[in-house]
């Protein structure tokens, strides 16, 4: 399965990449107490992340269309702040016992995705960027995960908020809330360094709302959100539930981005 995402020109964006290749300033702390507005705690959320400053991260993304359901994993952390990270993301085995694709290294940056072991005729030693402002999804589907700023980001067009229970995730009291988030109004809230890629997916998306399912700890730190994307891909429709984890909070987190030539400015086949 391809599956390509269309600029509004009708041109193929060049970053079918990873997924074609296999098929606001702080506030105040977010009180995730159940007596608190669900809307507004999900809401505060990134402001929480921020204050934190870093964390761990683990990325999970499921895609399924007709038959087929493939699952693509990340590990990596990420700085809130400075609003960079890095992931390796694991693609699932071939079905037919041919060799797998080596795990491919994701620098995220403001407006950029960076990827090294990208296949699909790209030199080994060479990066592919690409710009996240012009997919049509900003890369919340695109690089087989999703950036965790534009996932917490997302919680700030969150709506119809509620209160599902209390858990716990890894050890860490929680609290969840499930809601939908819409993508316009996510753009228009966001944090500068993720507006532009949020404003794209808000243009690309057949469907602004986003269902989300958000687990906050007693700081109101977001440690898990679930979202569910779809789209339609040459006639079909494809849906993605996107998942990341965030934990470790405060681990340190060094990105050094790829110099000009070594950057890949060949075709990129999808």
């Amino acid at each position: 399965m391809v599956v390509q995402h269309r600029r509004r020109s009708g041109a193929i964006a060049a970053a079918a990449v990873v997924v074609g290749a296999m098929v606001g300033g702080c506030s105040a702390a977010a009180d995730a107490s159940p007596g608190a507005d669900p809307g507004d705690t999900v809401r505060r959320a990134p402001d929480a992340l921020t204050r934190a400053g870093t964390s761990k991260a683990r990325t999970s993304m499921e895609m399924a269309t007709g038959g087929t359901r493939v699952t693509i994993r990340g590990e990596g952390a990420y700085d809130f702040v400075k609003r960079h990270g890095h992931l390796k993301v694991l693609l699932p085995e071939d079905p037919s016992g041919a060799e797998g694709h080596r795990p491919i290294t994701e620098l995220l940056a403001p407006g950029a995705l960076y990827m090294k072991n990208r296949g699909a005729g790209v030199p080994a030693d060479k990066w592919v960027r690409v710009d996240t402002t012009a997919l049509e999804d900003g890369n919340l589907v695109t690089g087989g995960a999703t950036d965790p700023a534009a996932a917490a980001e997302l919680l700030r067009g969150a709506r119809e908020v509620t209160y599902v229970g209390e858990e716990e995730l890894a050890g860490v009291p929680v609290v969840h809330y499930r809601g939908v988030s819409d993508l316009g109004r996510a753009a228009r809230a966001a944090s500068p360094q993720v507006r532009g890629a949020l404003a794209a997916a808000a243009k690309g998306f057949a469907r602004d709302a986003v269902p989300f399912d958000a687990y906050l700890d007693r700081e109101g730190r977001l440690r898990k959100v679930r979202h569910q994307f779809s789209f339609a891909n040459q006639g079909r429709t494809v849906a993605v539930a996107s998942t990341t984890l965030l934990y470790g909070f405060g681990a340190p987190v060094v990105v050094s981005l790829p110099p000009r030539e070594d950057i890949y400015a060949g075709r990129i086949k999808a």
